[in-house]
């Protein structure tokens, strides 16, 4: 059952993940690159975001480790029912029907990947 917490830990930090770095990215601004790149690196969401990639990595090396490919990848899309509720919560973005329905769509179909049979 760990492995699965670790999955479902997994896909949360790499929503939040995702999230810190579209906040990051409000700070590309500057003239020319150098001072884009400048102002990205002394956006603390930038390295939140990389830290937070980098341990989900890390669990997932790990589930892959332990469990079945063919079952760890499909429920990584989980990763998209957080996606979409932090951006509700965070950025404001709308809960459309269609949005709901894709999403239910997709962790239908990772669930019946996942599973054996």
């Amino acid at each position: 059952m760990l492995p699965y917490s670790f999955i479902f830990l997994m896909t949360v930090m790499g929503s939040a993940a995702s999230l810190f770095l579209k906040q990051a990215s409000g700070s590309l601004k500057g003239e020319g690159i150098a001072a884009i790149v400048r102002n990205m690196l002394k956006t603390p969401s930038l390295y939140a975001g990389g830290m937070l990639y980098l341990a989900a990595s890390v669990l997932n090396i790990y589930v892959l480790r332990v469990l079945d490919y063919s079952s760890v990848l499909p429920l990584s899309a989980f990763t998209y029912v957080w996606t979409m509720f932090l951006a509700r919560l965070r950025l404001g973005e709308k809960l459309t029907g269609r949005k709901m329905a894709g999403v239910f769509l997709v962790v239908l179909g990772a669930l019946l990947v996942s599973r054996p049979g």
